[in-house]
């Protein structure tokens, strides 16, 4: 039994739902509450099916979140959140690496051998520090450039020089890239691999392109070379058919969850739970939401109409999917057993990454990035205090 149909089984008698949808492009600036609008309380999601059919029951409210611990403040649209030890490294867009250590906050440069393109949702996105940091110094990024009059994006290899950070080699370039859609989400997950999502560069037609690296998520070695078991011949490609995936985490079992944006425009929502097996279609933009098509898969989860605009994810001690979300303006939890969705933490505007690490659960809020109401202090780490 494949990982999907394990996973599936557990949720037969749950509709299909509503979960996550619609592209950062459609959001309006001022579409979310305040950054300061500290409510920290616990919403039921409703359960909302595409086409107004009866819903799920409800599930139970859980425990809210009472309180945070404010990090680090004054982020410059931050993007990622990686550790290492107690020592917290975050993306900026524009280009640069804060690192968070103790009540310490510095930021450092990164000298690239091509400058960043910030446009749109494009910029200095996915980073993280290679398994041997401690070692080396190694780290990977992504990032979006222009050459030759085209916005692409590539991957590349730096090195932690004192208070700044160095390229070292580009382990891939060429990805195509836009204003919108340029994926940029890494993690490193079984047999070492290096996993990245690329969005469909607003090309919908490229992400079922295998020739094309957009609308994809690639795996690569951690030096940058094609592993021999890639599911397609000579091909970084892992999965295709993907719109613009934002969210990568597996969970004890090994099973590789993504979150992905749904179409914009009329119908939009439609934001995305897929379980990633090598070699699948996802189906963009043939298919989407409870649409079906032979050789494409359809998501375990979607919002319906409903736009929360997906960002960074990971799996919690109990398998559950903890998504930080955009236009959603919450922390929301997904249990694949229950196919049930809580928010767990909001009020503060904008979330772009959530981590766990020792259990503790860090996010930081994205209200700095023209498409939020920003507080003085914006943008910020944030260390939830009680989230069970």
């Amino acid at each position: 039994m494949t990982a999907k149909k394990r996973i599936t089984a557990m949720v037969m008698t749950a509709l299909c739902l509503g979960m996550l949808a619609a592209c950062e492009k459609n959001e309006a600036p001022g579409s979310q509450p305040p950054a300061n609008t500290a409510t920290n309380a616990v919403t039921e999601i409703p359960m909302e099916t595409e086409t107004g059919a009866e819903t799920n029951e409800p599930a139970a409210s859980e425990k809210p979140v009472e309180a945070f611990t404010v990090l680090a403040q004054e982020l410059r649209v931050p993007w990622v959140i990686t550790f290492d030890k107690d020592v917290v490294y975050i993306s900026e867009r524009e280009g640069n690496i804060v690192k968070v250590d103790g009540s310490n906050m510095t930021r450092q440069s990164v000298h690239l051998k091509k400058s960043v393109h910030g446009n749109g949702e494009g910029g200095f996105l996915g980073f993280l520090l290679a398994p041997d940091f401690v070692d080396t110094k190694n780290a990977y990024a992504y990032h979006t450039y222009e050459e030759n009059g085209r916005i692409l994006n590539r991957v590349v290899l730096l090195k932690q020089n004192g208070e700044q950070w160095d390229e070292v080699q580009a382990l891939l370039e060429g990805i195509p890239g836009a204003a919108n859609h340029d994926g940029g989400r890494m993690a490193i997950g079984p047999g070492n691999l290096l996993y990245v999502t690329t969005g469909d560069a607003q090309q919908r037609e490229l992400a079922q392109d295998l020739n094309s690296l957009a609308g994809k998520i690639l795996r690569m070695t951690l030096d940058g070379k094609i592993p021999a078991d890639n599911p397609f011949p000579d091909s970084y490609v892992y999965s295709y058919g993907h719109r613009n995936p934002q969210g990568l985490s597996w969970n004890a079992e090994g099973v590789m969850f993504n979150t992905e944006h749904g179409p914009s425009g009329d119908p939009g929502g439609h934001d995305e739970i897929n379980i990633i097996e090598a070699g699948a279609n996802y189906g963009w933009p043939d298919i989407y939401g409870d649409a079906k098509k032979e050789g494409m898969v359809t998501p375990i989860y979607h919002t319906g109409e409903k736009a929360i605009a997906p960002s960074g994810a990971t799996i919690d001690g109990n398998n559950r999917l903890l998504i930080a979300t955009l236009l959603g303006s919450a922390l929301y939890r997904y249990d694949p057993a229950t196919n049930q969705m809580f928010v767990v933490f909001e009020g503060e505007g904008r979330l772009r990454d959530v981590k766990i690490k020792d259990g503790r659960i860090y996010i930081i809020t994205n209200n700095t990035d023209g498409r939020g109401i920003p507080s003085k202090t914006d943008d910020r780490l944030l260390l939830l205090n009680d989230v069970n």
